[in-house]
């Protein structure tokens, strides 16, 4: 986490891009008297590991006062309905208020538009047998993440797996620059995210709530 890797990708980057070189002629190039002496080169940041804890929880009804569970002590959410289906789009808002209800205060949200791989980025489709199914455009749903104050929007296929590693480094990379900003107390036993681990020296952040029956320190809840 955090830089270098996270200016590659362009994610928490002020700049949005990775700075221009800057080029120079012989002749504005600083004199020195002491030619023999080089500049030190710049220190590259050093990189930082996190291990997550992942829980991929039921979207249905019926579940979903199991699945509140888990949200207790979450960091951070991806946020997943399906573009080919207004349904699961329009269900987002009810989501995040429990979210929000219940997890971390200020918990990284992420909405993820799946099964980019059946459709454009910018048509909408009135008839589901076309090859282009989708019924929730990219600007919509970045206009919902602008109204409710959600990070960013990202468009995967799990089909192909287009877009799904950039969507766990978003909400990763921001948990990541709220650690730095010390916005976690890493000795709370009720935060999802836990302070160094035995040995490695590195953070234990966890994007779930320890569940119903609570989660051992590193285990996997399932992929999203």
């Amino acid at each position: 986490m955090g830089p270098p890797a996270s200016l590659e990708h362009n994610i928490n980057n002020p700049a949005g891009s990775q700075p221009e070189p800057v080029t120079q002629s012989p002749n504005d190039a600083p004199k020195s008297k002491n030619k023999s002496k080089a500049a030190p080169a710049p220190k590259e940041p050093e990189q930082k590991y996190m291990k997550l804890s992942l829980w991929d929880t039921a979207g249905q009804e019926t579940y979903k006062s199991i699945t509140r569970s888990y949200f207790r002590g979450a960091s951070g959410a991806l946020l997943v309905f399906d573009i080919t289906r207004r349904n699961t789009f329009n269900s987002a808002t009810s989501w995040l208020h429990d979210l929000r209800q219940i997890a971390e205060e200020d918990i990284v949200v992420v909405l993820v538009g799946n099964k980019a791989d059946l459709a454009p980025a910018s048509t909408v489709s009135a008839d589901n047998a076309k090859p282009n199914q989708r019924q929730v455009t990219k600007e919509e749903a970045e206009e919902w993440c602008r109204q409710n104050k959600v990070m960013q929007y990202v468009e995967t296929s799990a089909k192909s797996g287009e877009g799904v590693e950039r969507a766990f480094l978003e909400v990763s990379e921001r948990i990541y620059q709220n650690i730095e900003a010390g916005k976690y107390d890493l000795n709370d036993r009720r935060s999802g995210v836990k302070g160094p681990g035995a040995g490695g020296g590195n953070r234990t952040v966890t994007l779930g709530g320890g569940g119903a029956n609570g989660a051992k320190k590193g285990t996997a809840g399932g992929c999203c």
